[in-house]
């Protein structure tokens, strides 16, 4: 997950002389990591806020260095305090980078994000897609693998495409391409054929796309499928078979709120036939 905003945390040091002559570092602690960190796993609500106090031990041998915390998604820099401005769960990921996980819907653009958009109007040379935004996203005819002028891809009013977002910011309209930095599509492009296409939320999202996720794991031993996640909260699935595919979005869908031994238990279940 990328950053949306960086936090330093400044220590406060000061020079002294001992009796002898010699400097001495009195470096004061900022407390306000040990209570981000004491609190991870703990649901906060918008208005929670860690301020930046300091500790009542002094070290007059050791200096520490000035530390950073990286802030994601549902955190805020407000002066001397660090404010929750989502509800959720709070999570870290070491050594410094927290975050909120929320089970939130509204989908905000990010640079470098990849999403699932459909194609709703041609405008001349660019195709206007939509992400589930606050407004449509551009797409070039020239962003797609091989495209030329002479040769222009073929794409449709109504079709899928999986593209990643190249400006998304709030005085710009959004851009999408469906090629990486040394032109090659890397799986993006038009896709969908066949498949299903439905919503969860963006915190059901990044489990997905975690490295690790047991979800995914689970699933691919029940159902062996071709997954499509986009970060915008869409998911598109191909199975084997149309009942195959319809099991498969309303376990996907079940998960958001299910605890994870609910959710052993339900793909046990279907896996037995019992559903």
């Amino acid at each position: 997950m990328l950053p949306s905003c960086f936090l330093c945390v400044t220590l406060i040091s000061i020079r002294v002389r001992n009796i002898n002559g010699a400097d001495l570092t009195v470096t004061r602690t900022c407390r306000m990591f040990s209570r981000l960190k004491q609190r991870v796993e703990d649901v906060l609500l918008p208005g929670d806020e860690f301020s930046f106090e300091t500790d009542d031990t002094i070290s007059l041998t050791e200096a520490v260095k000035p530390e950073k915390a990286v802030c994601g998604p549902g955190l805020r820099r407000s002066g001397d305090r660090l404010v929750v401005c989502k509800s959720g769960v709070l999570r870290h990921k070491p050594p410094n980078v927290f975050w909120i996980d929320s089970q939130q819907r509204r989908y905000v653009p990010a640079k470098g994000e990849t999403v699932i958009g459909i194609v709703t109007a041609k405008s001349g040379d660019v195709f206007k897609v939509d992400v589930g935004g606050s407004e449509q996203a551009s797409l070039s005819y020239l962003a797609f693998e091989g495209a030329t002028k002479r040769n222009r891809p073929n794409v449709q009013v109504g079709d899928l495409v999986f593209a990643q977002f190249i400006i998304a910011n709030k005085d710009m309209e959004p851009e999408l391409s469906c090629i990486d930095s040394s032109g090659r599509a890397n799986g993006m492009g038009v896709f969908g054929a066949g498949g299903l296409l439905f919503r969860v939320s963006l915190g059901l999202v990044r489990r997905l796309l975690s490295p690790h996720n047991e979800v995914r794991s689970d699933l691919e031993t029940l159902f062996p499928c071709e997954l499509v996640v986009g970060m915008n909260g869409r998911l598109w699935v191909r199975s084997s078979s149309i009942q195959q595919t319809l099991i498969i979005a309303n376990l996907l869908q079940s998960c958001e709120t299910m605890t994870a031994q609910q959710r052993k238990e339900l793909f046990r279940r279907v896996q037995q036939g019992a559903l």
